[in-house]
């Protein structure tokens, strides 16, 4: 396969795209885990984890209503099974030691008047509430007033209370375009013409940019010594920009996502078609005439291009 330039370089990582269940199936999965009990709920949650395998565990949690905590439980008895510690004891629905609660406590009174004085709203909105006090300072904040509680605990309170991390929903809409239908009918015609001829479908969407080098990178990772970074973030200090270009497989729900070091994402997405398609695309789809790329257009690869 001829590289553009060299810009392409054989780095490959595999992805497994999560799998999902339509509403129907969804529904009879929840009706049946309601009438479980609790460990036959957890371990049949576990089973079905590992069975849709890469990202299931959230999906499932969402899904059942149940912790990831839970399902991860699961998973490690199933490691254990068919000898199972726990044969015979099924915890009584309601059983388990009750979390007390006492409104008019020097602790509840505290916890109340911390966040009144930390906490901002929406005057139109009385339900919109935020807060810049973690579990952590909370906790530090509690103990400092003579009634310590753990940051755990906390966590737990803030939780009752709707108090969660969570980050902006991109989901208002911009306004209408009389020329927005026009587009996705015929992108749908598209799809279900490649489906109905047994020809392949993929879309392809490329991840944020990472530069390469000695720069500071967001995230923390287990290690013995620490990573060491330039004092400041410098464009010209780079070795090279990396561009992640992904592949899904619409019918599969996998595909490879390839790193790319050009500074151009419109020659690295043709090189990694490119690479999927003689890698990949041969073998998956060996009687295949046509395939059909799904992609969305930026700066540099406009549509007119």
């Amino acid at each position: 396969m001829g590289l553009r330039r060299g810009i392409f370089r054989e780095a490959t990582m595999a992805c497994i795209f999560p799998k999902s269940w339509d509403a129907a199936i969804a529904k009879n999965v929840r009706d049946f885990y309601d009438t479980l009990s609790e460990k036959a709920q957890r371990r049949f949650a576990a089973v079905q984890a590992r069975q849709l395998g890469y990202g299931s565990v959230k999906y499932l949690a969402k899904l059942l209503g149940c912790s990831r905590r839970t399902i991860e439980r699961g998973l490690a008895e199933l490691d254990t099974l068919p000898k199972d510690p726990a044969a015979g004891h099924v915890r009584r629905p309601g059983a388990g030691r009750k979390k007390k609660r006492w409104p008019d406590s020097p602790v509840e009174q505290h916890r109340k008047s911390v966040l009144e004085t930390r906490t901002a709203g929406d005057p139109d909105d009385a339900t919109l509430v935020c807060t810049d006090r973690s579990p952590a300072l909370l906790s530090v904040t509690m103990a400092k007033m003579g009634t310590p509680v753990c940051a755990e605990v906390m966590r737990h309170w803030m939780e009752a209370h709707d108090l969660r991390l969570r980050k902006m929903a991109q989901d208002l809409a911009g306004g209408h375009s009389p020329d927005r239908e026009a587009p996705c009918e015929r992108i749908a015609a598209l799809i279900a013409a490649y489906d109905e001829a047994g020809h392949p479908s993929c879309s392809i969407d490329t991840q944020a940019k990472e530069p390469l080098g000695k720069l500071l990178r967001a995230g923390r990772v287990r290690s013995t010594p620490a990573f060491h970074a330039c004092d400041h973030d410098c464009p010209s200090w780079a070795d090279g920009v990396l561009i992640p270009p992904g592949l899904d497989d619409r019918v599969r729900h996998r595909g490879p996502m390839n790193l790319g070091v050009s500074q151009d994402t419109r020659p690295c997405a043709c090189d990694s078609f490119r690479w999927d398609g003689n890698r990949l695309g041969k073998r998956c789809d060996p009687e295949a005439t046509s395939i059909l790329w799904l992609c969305d257009c930026g700066g540099s690869h406009a549509a007119n291009q």
